[in-house]
């Protein structure tokens, strides 16, 4: 028998930035009885354990941003097969609308999707429109935004651009409204840092040198969790442990957003994932921009941060041991700018985004859609 319950797809892959709104609106839409499927390159494979019950098709797709000449060639090339294989699926499937999240890895199903004339609708992570959401804007129905000032956006009627904000998967979701934890002048500091995958290196080498050149006082207070490469990991581990300091040292935290809601201060890169579920949590955050994003789109994500008086930018020709050791010391020295700054941020937080992004997909399914039309 036929299932009669109507399909979207999502087209998703590559990191965590692109991927987590993804999943939170999949959540939501299969909370409304929605049938889903996920196309991406081979990096999707998880999505098979994330989602219950979601189809996971893969095809091929390749990146053109910083690459030489011969392998931007290449990549056309896995381009042209990409969407070939993705029109295949979208035709097979017969989709009722299909959504990108930006990245290289969802550019072939969202070319397919429009020259099929599928409904189709784009989600921008940061606060500058992507390459990939780029080439892709002026082909689809609907934009949806995280922030509310986004750079690059095309001239179309305001209807076609709607502020939603950036999903919350589902383990920030359940530490949201958490109180931010109590800090005085005598109790344990936590802090958490999140270096990411694109140089978190710089973490490593600056912050276990900026709290060694803390007083005495707060070296002893201080538990932190923080992120590292492989590489890092034993003489990061010995430097703490050296200087007096309580440091759990992983390369990556399953539990990242429950450790950021027990922590007093986050230190970080400043992805878009990052501000929305700092933000959320409520918790102030030290944003380290990476240098090398593309458009330079990490510091105009950390502008949104700290114009709302939630965090501190410090660009990472600026991030030594030294600077980095000074700022610590007035934030500890004055825990009240600490505990307004977390309040700030969930005042500032953009809730249920997954809500109005899953609301405006609905608008594009068409009530009796014609389905011999669709190539």
């Amino acid at each position: 028998m036929k299932n009669l319950r109507p399909l979207i797809v999502l087209a998703a892959g590559g990191t965590g930035g692109h991927i987590f709104p993804a999943q939170a609106l999949a959540v939501e839409l299969a909370n409304r009885n929605y049938r889903l499927a996920v196309i991406s390159d081979r990096r999707g494979d998880f999505w098979k354990e994330s989602i219950k019950g979601i189809e996971t098709y893969h095809i091929r797709a390749g990146g053109i941003s910083g690459k030489s000449f011969l392998e931007r060639l290449r990549s056309f090339f896995e381009l042209a097969i990409g969407v070939f294989q993705a029109r295949k699926i979208l035709k097979r499937l017969k989709p009722k609308a299909v959504i990108g999240f930006g990245g290289y890895a969802s550019v072939p199903t969202m070319l397919a999707a429009s020259f099929g004339g599928y409904p189709t609708a784009i989600h921008e992570q940061n606060a500058i429109l992507g390459k990939a959401n780029s080439l892709l804007a002026k082909r689809v129905m609907y934009i949806a935004t995280s922030f509310e000032e986004t750079e690059g956006l095309p001239k179309l009627g305001t209807a076609n651009i709607i502020h939603t904000g950036i999903p919350l998967r589902s383990s920030v979701s359940i530490v949201v409204g958490k109180p931010y934890p109590d800090l005085n002048l005598d109790n344990f500091i936590s802090i958490m840092v999140i270096g990411g995958s694109q140089g978190a290196y710089v973490f490593s080498d600056v912050v276990p040198k900026a709290l060694g050149l803390l007083d005495e006082n707060f070296r002893k207070r201080i538990r932190i969790s923080q992120q590292c490469r492989p590489e890092d990991l034993e003489r990061t581990y010995k430097y703490y442990k050296r200087i007096g300091i309580e440091a759990e040292l992983k390369t990556f935290f399953d539990d990242a957003p429950k450790r950021l809601a027990k922590s007093h201060l986050l230190i970080g890169r400043s992805g878009a994932s990052t501000i929305a579920e700092t933000l959320a949590i409520g918790c102030p955050a030290i944003l380290v921009p990476y240098p090398h994003a593309i458009d330079d789109h990490q510091t105009l994500n950390a502008h949104a941060l700290v114009e709302a008086g939630a965090g501190w930018l410090m660009p990472e020709n600026a991030f030594t041991p030294s600077e980095l050791s000074t700022r610590l010391s007035s934030l500890f020295s004055f825990p009240e700018i600490l505990k307004k700054s977390a309040a700030i941020a969930k005042a500032a937080a953009t809730v249920n985004a997954e809500i109005r992004l899953a609301n405006m997909v609905t608008k594009l399914i068409p009530s009796n859609i014609d389905e011999s039309r669709v190539v």
